[in-house]
C-alpha cells in the first residue's frame, strides 16, 4: 500500500499548547506508512471575507491551507475547548478553506478524512468543542472519524515537561484514532 499523509490542525496557538502536542504524539506513535505534518500558519489566516474569497483573490495563507489540505489523504484536528466550543481561529480557517463560490476549483473538505480529538485541562476535557466541531465537518460534507473519541482531560496529568504524552491509555487511543483515519483514507 503507498503511503498516507495527514495534515495536523491545532486549533491552539499557544505555544505550549497540549493539542499542538497531542498532534506532535500522534505523529510519533503514527504507523511507519503514515506521515502527520504539523500545520503551524493558523496565526496567519486572516478574518473570513467573503469580498475576498475567489480563486486570485485569497491571502496567501488560505490558499495555502486549501492547497495542504487538498493534497493531503486526510485532516487530523486537535481541538482546545474555549467558552463551550471551538477557538475562532480555528473556525475561521474551516471557513476559509469550505467555500467555492465560483465552483471552478472544488471544496477542500468535500468528502475529506478528517478526525477530531482534543485535549483541555477541566475534567470535561474537551467534550464541548469537539461536538461543535462534529457540526461544522456536516456541513461541509468530510467524511468524519467518529470512533474513537480522544478526549483528554486533565491534560496537564498526561504531559511531561517537555510537552510528551506520557499517558498510556491516551498514547493507545490517539494510536486507534490514527488507525481509524487509515481505514477511511484507503475507502476501508
Amino acid at each position: 500500500m503507498s503511503a498516507l499523509t495527514f495534515l495536523a490542525i491545532s486549533g491552539s496557538l499557544r505555544e505550549s499548547s497540549h493539542n499542538t502536542a497531542l498532534l506532535r504524539a500522534a505523529a510519533k506513535h503514527a504507523p511507519g506508512d503514515v506521515e502527520i505534518e504539523l500545520y503551524d500558519g493558523l496565526r496567519d489566516i486572516p478574518p473570513y471575507d467573503q469580498d475576498q474569497d475567489a480563486p486570485g483573490s485569497r491571502p496567501a495563507a488560505v490558499e495555502e491551507l486549501r492547497r495542504r489540505i487538498t493534497e493531503a489523504d486526510g485532516v487530523l484536528i486537535a481541538t482546545p475547548e474555549f467558552n463551550y466550543s471551538i477557538p475562532g481561529v480555528l473556525k475561521n480557517a474551516i471557513d476559509w478553506v469550505s467555500t467555492d463560490w465560483t465552483r471552478e476549483e472544488g471544496l477542500p473538505l468535500l468528502r475529506k478524512p478528517v478526525a477530531i480529538l482534543g485535549a483541555a485541562p477541566t475534567n470535561f476535557g474537551s467534550v464541548r468543542a469537539q461536538l461543535a466541531l462534529r457540526q461544522v465537518f456536516v456541513w461541509t460534507n468530510s467524511d468524519l472519524v467518529v470512533k474513537p473519541e480522544v478526549i483528554v482531560f486533565r491534560s496537564h496529568e498526561r504531559f511531561d515537561d517537555a510537552g510528551n504524552l506520557t499517558d498510556e491509555t491516551t498514547i493507545g487511543l490517539v494510536q486507534e484514532l490514527v488507525a481509524a483515519l487509515v481505514e477511511k483514507a484507503r475507502g476501508n
